[in-house]
């Protein structure tokens, strides 16, 4: 079987570029190796989408999913782990089969970065998260650690203060770099504190190798353990693109790199969302270039052979 177009993710770009691809009466499929939605799954509250005064990430993941579903595009649950460039013909290789077509379009997303300091391994899923709306709730009444100022932990930061007892958040740079917005509702909160400046040295276990606390250095070189029965890490993302690293197509930080068209070096690859090279990864943007991928790849289609 030959698709007219195999999409890798399926995020807000990746579902809407399957919308667009189906209403053009392609054959089309995305292909997804864990839960449709991407990061927005993570995220515990949206008001920046348009249309959706407010709603979580999962109910806005499930919409996107519903409207995909209902005309028709196919979801592959699927690992992709290589993508080969015949020319006309692309395969998309998984650990079950290898897919043919005649256009791809990258939207694999990103993954959280870690801080990669001492106990951080042994502390994963033991006290250490990387979703608070999935963890959260674990932590009710109690203490908890939120590392990043930007939007995804202020945001957070501000979800969990609802929750816990107390949420401190660290931040290695003079100011949270979060929307001005974002911060303002963080500041509100009466149990969260902020330390700037701050750099985290390891993470403390105890007897049992359960989170105890986050030993940091302050900006005047002291050192403190803060107490703490759960840690939320955002520090960074890295793109998902290992099944591209061979074609040539990502910079050297890894994010695929492309044009206003949304079209890579490659003629019929196209990339979109926030596995791209751009300056904002919200979902907003990602839908966007989710759909001017595909219309894209429409004009190249009409002339493949």
């Amino acid at each position: 079987m030959l698709y007219d177009v195999l999409i890798i993710g399926a995020g807000p770009a990746g579902m809407t570029a399957g919308i667009y691809a189906k209403r053009a009466n392609l054959k089309v499929a995305m292909i997804e190796k864990y839960v449709p939605g991407g990061q927005i799954v993570n995220t515990a509250e949206i008001e920046n989408y348009t249309g959706y005064q407010k709603l979580s990430g999962y109910e806005l993941a499930t919409n996107m999913l519903n409207h995909t579903e209902s005309i028709g595009v196919e979801l592959i649950y699927d690992e992709v782990v290589n993508v080969i460039d015949e020319g006309s013909i692309k395969k998309v290789v998984t650990p079950n089969q290898t897919l043919e077509t005649k256009v791809v379009i990258i939207t694999t997303g990103t993954v959280p970065r870690k801080l990669g300091v001492e106990n951080e391994e042994l502390l994963s899923s033991k006290g250490i998260s990387w979703c608070a709306i999935c963890d959260g709730p674990m932590y009710k009444g109690r203490e908890v650690v939120v590392i990043g100022g930007g939007n995804s932990g202020v945001e957070e930061a501000a979800y969990l203060a609802t929750l816990t007892n107390k949420v401190t958040v660290i931040q290695d740079l003079p100011h949270l770099t979060a929307d001005l917005k974002a911060q303002e509702i963080l500041k509100s909160k009466d149990n969260v504190e902020i330390k700037l400046n701050a750099k985290v040295n390891k993470f403390v276990a105890d007897e049992f190798n359960n989170m105890a606390g986050v030993e940091i250095t302050l900006e005047n070189g002291d050192i403190e353990v803060i107490k703490a029965d759960g840690v939320f890490e955002y520090v960074g993302l890295i793109p998902v693109t290992d099944m591209v690293k061979d074609l040539g197509v990502t910079n050297k930080f890894g994010y695929v790199e492309v044009n206003d068209k949304m079209e890579t070096n490659i003629k019929g690859i196209y990339s979109a969302g926030d596995v791209n090279a751009k300056q904002i990864r919200q979902v907003v943007t990602a839908t966007s270039d989710g759909a001017i991928a595909v219309q894209n790849a429409l004009k190249y289609l009409e002339t493949w052979e």
